[in-house]
């Protein structure tokens, strides 16, 4: 008895979209994006580092004392994908782990002098491409251009991220 031969599947056609695909928009972002991060990837480099530290440094930075659930859902990577890269944060001294007050079990995360410095450095070129940008669009499109990338963000996650800046400010 032979084995039938399987029918090709041929992948359904996706559905139509109600406007057509701003690809411009689509490959802007891409190249902006770029463009933002390789500014820090170079120096991140000589670290030996990548985006995930320049991730978790620029959080810890910004929010000391941050716990490691937090981090965990402002990242939203799995605690793995944290472990790796806060253990080489730690071990080259640009964060440390501090017990908690409370709950000694609970460890609290800590830039150092190191991890502060490099975490502002990285903050201060991107600041800077950023306010370029903001010249040429104009100061009046901040709002804009802030409305504009919280749409972009999940809505189910939205809430939060914008009650997390309101915190950082």
């Amino acid at each position: 008895m032979s084995t039938p031969t399987p029918t090709p599947v041929s992948p359904a056609a996706p559905e139509a979209p109600d406007q057509p695909v701003p690809y411009d928009l689509i490959e802007l972002f891409f190249f902006a994006y770029r463009d933002f991060v390789g500014d820090p990837d170079r120096i991140l480099a000589d670290y030996g580092f990548g985006r995930a530290h320049h991730r978790v440094l620029h959080f810890v930075q910004r929010r000391p004392g941050l716990t490691i659930a937090e981090l965990l859902d402002i990242l939203q990577i799995t605690k793995q994908s944290l472990n790796r890269v806060l253990k080489e944060l730690v071990e080259t001294g640009f964060v440390e782990q501090r017990p908690g007050t409370r709950d000694k079990r609970q460890r609290k995360l800590h830039a150092t002098a190191a991890g502060r410095e490099l975490a502002v450095r990285l903050a201060e070129l991107q600041a800077r491409r950023i306010g370029r940008a903001l010249e040429a669009a104009g100061p009046e499109t901040a709002p804009i251009i802030t409305r504009y990338l919280a749409g972009l963000i999940d809505p189910a996650a939205r809430r939060s991220v914008m009650a997390h800046l309101a915190g950082s400010t």
